[in-house]
């Protein structure tokens, strides 16, 4: 195409000299337009050599790199028929040894066929030599193998049941120590956190006067006056030989109250009659339902509980004046509630709601009338009535498991309750039921066979149980010391935890004369 090019090149310039040649025609165009169409030829020739030269080398240059992609694949081909006889005799050489385990799996297998045949063999010999053993047993034991298999499982039954009577006592101890320890670093921040008086009351009130004359006034002329003042205030009033004082015996803190408020208003008057005893009564009752709803209210700030119904924060008053196993109400509803705010801070609830619940807990207790009704379940039943939450209803109404807990305040109520009431100094109990549980112990451990002696000691904190060392084992220790624990849970009361322990020791006594 070049060549083509260059000769279009010359035709063009001989067309141009002819013009020229014609152009100068008259100043001898013809001898110059032969020397432009010489040169143009010249040219043109030079051209056409050079164009060609270039082709041939460009034509070398495209064979050679021909020949090295030609000697190039020729290598690889060379390459990968090397690699596949190399695998083609590696896959000969699998495939013998693969032929040569098979063989030795045939032989195995042969092997094996023969040793099960031999097993079976003897396993039919076996069944033969034990059913004529078994015959033998019988024969010489006189039990079928049916009896003797009952005896062997009743003997496991028991052993099984000693061995778990260990080993729940150990999970038991393990859970303590691990499941329980938080809980209990939380219960005792809590109480550690409380400060409480220790202080009970009684059910009576000693009225101080400056001297004895002034019992004869509060008789009055043939008893008049303290007819009036016991009419007056269903407290009894006792004046006897005790110096400067006079008892008033009741077991409602609200009359007695009323009544020592009543007396030293008479005494101060120094005015003392029927009809003037009547008229101060009256007034001091009244000041008394004042003073009542006055420390609900003061209760109520100093807990920092607001929005209560006016009636609740009357009956929460009223717990002022009553008490419960010698403990003042009141006393006992705001450390209880105290300690629920703590529990409740510890376990990240809204501590505000733990501490109403506490207060409100044993409002039950102090209802204007008397229906036959735990008070647990009247106290919630009165929550309801005056609108408060449900999870506070229902703290205060499962807190002795009479209803079922359905949020986390419940138990922490049940706690805190526990907790207030079971501290040292906190109740009073009486001495016959007190001496009536401790022998209620001590029959129960009795009931089981084996026990030859018990002792509730520890003010029925303990209880010791000795039995006899040909009657019951080491092992069924265990087992009784849990069965007596799970029977006083079930079936006495008792405040706090009763420890059981177990003594089983061999004696001998021998006499030297």
């Amino acid at each position: 195409m070049n060549i083509i090019m260059y000769l279009v090149v010359a035709a063009v310039a001989l067309i141009v000299g002819v013009v020229v040649a014609n152009y100068m025609s008259k100043r001898n165009a013809k001898s110059q337009a032969n020397e432009i169409v010489e040169k143009a030829r010249l040219e043109a020739e030079v051209l056409k050599n050079n164009e060609v030269i270039k082709g041939k080398e460009e034509g070398m240059a495209i064979k050679s790199d021909a020949e090295k992609q030609a000697n190039s694949r020729l290598a690889k081909v060379q390459s990968s028929e090397a690699k596949a006889k190399q695998r083609e005799m590696q896959l000969n050489q699998l495939q013998g040894d693969l032929q040569r385990k098979r063989n030795e799996l045939d032989t195995l297998k042969q092997r094996i066929d023969n040793q099960t045949n031999e097993l079976e063999f003897r396993r039919k010999e076996v069944d033969k030599l034990e059913k004529s053993v078994r015959e033998t047993l019988e024969h010489v034991s006189g039990l079928t193998a049916d009896e003797a298999k009952e005896k062997l499982v009743e003997s496991l039954k028991d052993e099984a049941k000693t061995a778990a009577a260990s080993y729940i006592n150990d999970i038991m101890d393990d859970a303590k120590l691990t499941a329980n320890k938080e809980a209990k670093r939380i219960i005792v921040e809590t109480i550690q956190r409380v400060a409480t008086e220790t202080a009970i009351e009684n059910a009576v009130t000693v009225f101080h006067i400056d001297n004895d004359e002034i019992k004869g006034r509060i008789i009055g002329r043939e008893g008049r006056n303290i007819r009036a003042l016991e009419a007056a205030t269903g407290i009894e009033i006792i004046v006897d030989d005790t110096p400067e004082a006079i008892v008033l015996s009741g077991f409602d803190p609200v009359r007695r109250e009323i009544a020592r408020l009543a007396l030293h208003q008479l005494v101060a008057d120094g005015r003392i009659h029927p009809a003037r005893i009547e008229e101060v009564v009256a007034k001091v009752r009244r000041q008394v339902e004042e003073e009542v709803i006055e420390t609900g209210k003061r209760t109520a700030i100093d807990m920092g509980i607001h929005g209560l119904h006016p009636e609740l924060i009357r009956l929460i008053g009223k717990m002022k004046y009553r008490s419960s196993y010698g403990q003042n109400l009141l006393q006992h509803s705001r450390e209880t509630a105290n300690l629920c705010a703590i529990m409740a801070s510890e376990l990240g609830l809204n501590p505000k709601k733990a501490r109403r619940a506490g207060l409100l807990h044993d409002i039950g207790k102090v209802p204007d009338d008397e229906p036959e009704l735990p008070h647990a379940q009247l106290g919630m039943k009165l929550a309801e009535k005056y609108k408060e939450k449900a999870d506070i209803c229902n703290a205060i109404g499962a807190h002795h498991d009479e209803e079922e807990a359905t949020s986390l305040y419940a138990p922490i109520v049940q706690v805190c309750d526990a907790i207030s009431g079971a501290r040292p100094g906190a109740r009073r109990e009486v001495v016959e039921a007190y001496i009536k549980r401790l022998n209620d112990l001590e029959k129960l451990a009795l009931s089981y066979p084996g026990v030859v002696k018990t002792y509730a000691i520890q003010a029925g904190r303990e209880l010791r149980v000795i039995v006899g060392a040909d009657k019951i084992s080491d092992a069924e220790t265990e087992k009784l010391s849990t069965e007596i624990a799970q029977k006083i849970q079930d079936e006495l009361t008792y405040p706090g935890q009763v420890r059981i322990t177990v003594i089983r020791e061999t004696r001998a006594v021998s006499y030297a004369k």
